[in-house]
């Protein structure tokens, strides 16, 4: 992250998932914290130089990319991944103390929120219609700010305290595993390498024939580089026309990363570097505090022989 930074935007309004999986980083938490009503906006903020950082969803265990955001890191807005930030996400269904879960019309949430939550609306709400807002807490403000014995929201049950709504049920997302991963968006910097990193790419094909997603696989495939995400994404050029998001372990500091980026970038039409950051996991301090002991001490080893010359 960058040190300097002072602001940091993100997808709100307050009582978001987002929100709550940046205040888990101590050093966001205590910036001047901006609450977006879109992702978009969230975005352009960092582009425009109102705000350091940005803070936003960029993909769920359950239903995938959170495309807004993905799409606006691929076409809109040059902007390199700082950090991630993965949270567990339990779902809410909250509405006004006295509605009835058989008076519930209509259930309102962010769109991957109601997603999250099909099986269970399907089974137990199959009469309410899914209503789309611009956030999990959006949802729930609205709800509280215009009473509806008719409508229940979903979303973190800090969105039911915040907003003055009773949660009906508990953790409805239909499986219980369920993370979304977050990203701090910045408008330029790379981290320096932890020794558990991850790097972030869009490969864009000069033209689609056979064996090109092979080609550009066997890349990573011939430095023995694992992929931790590949996904193909509509170039908005035409139909049938698609780039390749890939998420790599490693760091462009890294002699075998930086030689794969390099033979890519000159088979390729355009590669397109979103950011190599600091990987999030439980197993992450331990295995970044092994690579550092690992790398004093090859330090030391190296330091010994190169005392003897001469």
């Amino acid at each position: 992250m960058k040190p300097s930074a002072t602001t940091v935007a993100f997808f709100g309004p307050v009582g978001t998932f987002t929100e709550e999986a940046l205040l888990t980083e101590p050093d966001l938490a205590a910036a001047a914290l901006e609450p977006q009503p879109t992702i978009t906006e969230v975005l352009e903020s960092v582009s425009r130089g109102d705000a350091d950082l940005g803070f936003v969803p960029i993909e769920n265990a359950i239903e995938g990319t959170v495309n807004a955001t993905l799409d606006g890191l691929i076409f809109d807005f040059d902007l390199m991944i700082q950090r991630e930030v993965v949270l567990d996400i339990h779902l809410h269904l909250m509405a006004q103390a006295s509605t009835k879960l058989s008076e519930i019309r209509r259930v309102v949430s962010f769109p991957v929120a109601l997603a999250q939550c099909r099986k269970y609306l399907a089974e137990h709400l199959p009469q309410a219609q899914a209503v789309a807002a611009n956030s999990t807490a959006d949802a729930a403000r609205e709800l509280g700010e215009h009473p509806d014995a008719h409508a229940a929201a979903i979303g973190p049950r800090v969105a039911a305290d915040l907003y003055g709504l009773s949660v009906l049920v508990d953790d409805i997302e239909d499986h219980p595993d369920n993370q979304t991963r977050f990203v701090a968006v910045a408008a330029a910097g790379v981290p320096r390498p932890t020794g558990h990193d991850r790097t972030s790419i869009v490969c864009f094909q000069r033209a689609d024939r056979p064996g090109s997603l092979h080609g550009i696989l066997g890349q990573f495939a011939a430095r023995n580089i694992n992929l931790t995400k590949l996904e193909s994404r509509p170039t908005k050029r035409g139909l049938g026309d698609y780039c390749f998001v890939i998420d790599l372990d490693g760091h462009l500091d890294d002699e075998l990363v930086g030689d794969c980026l390099r033979d890519l970038r000159a088979g390729l039409a355009e590669v397109k570097f979103l950011g190599s950051y600091p990987a999030a996991g439980q197993h992450g301090p331990d295995r970044r505090r092994e690579a550092d002991d690992a790398w004093r001490e090859a330090d030391n080893w190296l330091g010994a022989l190169r005392a003897q010359i001469g």
